[in-house]
């Protein structure tokens, strides 16, 4: 299934059980919260990490579609600009070869 075949089906589901589907700020408090949930669960070594990941992703994929953004298409973007970007170590972390940080 594509990702914006995804995206629609969250949608369609948060219409049918009346989530939320017109606030973004809440939405997006929401998907931290999911993300926090995912690494408490890896943090703890619970076994629902991988469901509290899914959750994070399913979030994500509504907010997208209320903001009505093909993320399939803008990830396929980022993954093309990312494969063609350098990257310089700087104390120990990997940055973006010409960014502020790059020393």
């Amino acid at each position: 299934m594509e990702l914006k075949e995804m995206q629609k089906k969250v949608y369609e589901n948060k219409l049918k059980h009346g989530f939320n589907t017109t606030n973004v700020e809440r939405e997006f408090c929401f998907l931290e919260g999911e993300l926090s949930e995912a690494f408490e669960a890896y943090i703890k070594k619970h076994d629902n990490l991988g469901e509290e990941l899914a959750d994070t992703a399913i979030y994500l994929l509504g907010l997208s579609e209320m903001l009505g953004i093909d993320l399939q298409e803008e990830v396929e973007k980022k993954m093309k600009i990312n494969e063609n970007r350098e990257y310089v170590m700087v104390n120990g972390v990997l940055v973006k070869k010409g960014s502020k940080d790059d020393v």
